[in-house]
């Protein structure tokens, strides 16, 4: 099965992002371009940088959910999704997820993955005999946009953390 969402990428590197922060945009990038698929507008990048805590090594999963819920509380149902059956679930109901590859707080400084460090939005999947494909968005480089990637689960898999942010629906509230 494949999933894929239809997803306006953000650049980290662009001109909207303040030229000191974009090194380590990729999580304020990340949940902006995420809100910016569910509500049609993104908050300023400079703002959310500031606001969610990022600092020049990068944004916390904790800092990420603690501080995009007050933010966005009651609209967004914010928390760390464990499974991949929960990462299947919101990618099928049409929610992209915030993911962070994070080699160095997770300990596996010697295992190859996809990015040493990097938050980027989950758009889609395909499961395959031995793996589990996630699709993602790569937030870009200093001179080329954003590109849509596939990376091997299994071989990422100690160093991912994932992220619900999904708008809650009249029901639940």
């Amino acid at each position: 099965m494949k999933v894929l969402l239809p997803f306006q990428a953000m650049n980290q590197y662009a001109e909207h992002v303040p030229a000191a922060y974009r090194a380590s945009a990729c999580g304020p990038v990340t949940a902006a371009s995420i809100l910016l698929y569910h509500e049609g507008v993104a908050p300023g990048i400079g703002p959310l940088y500031k606001y969610l805590g990022t600092t020049p090594i990068g944004l916390s999963a904790f800092c990420l959910i603690r501080r995009l819920r007050k933010m966005a509380w009651p609209r967004y149902d914010i928390k760390r999704v464990r499974t991949t059956e929960q990462i299947k679930l919101q990618l099928d109901a049409g929610y992209p997820l915030a993911v962070k590859f994070d080699r160095y707080f997770s300990m596996r400084w010697c295992q190859k993955t996809t990015f040493a460090y990097h938050w980027v939005p989950l758009i889609g999947y395909e499961e395959t005999p031995d793996d589990l494909l996630l699709y993602i968005h790569d937030n870009g480089q200093k001179n080329r946009p954003s590109k849509l990637r596939a990376v091997s689960f299994r071989e990422n898999r100690g160093v991912l953390s994932f992220v619900q942010i999904s708008p809650v629906s009249k029901s639940d509230k």
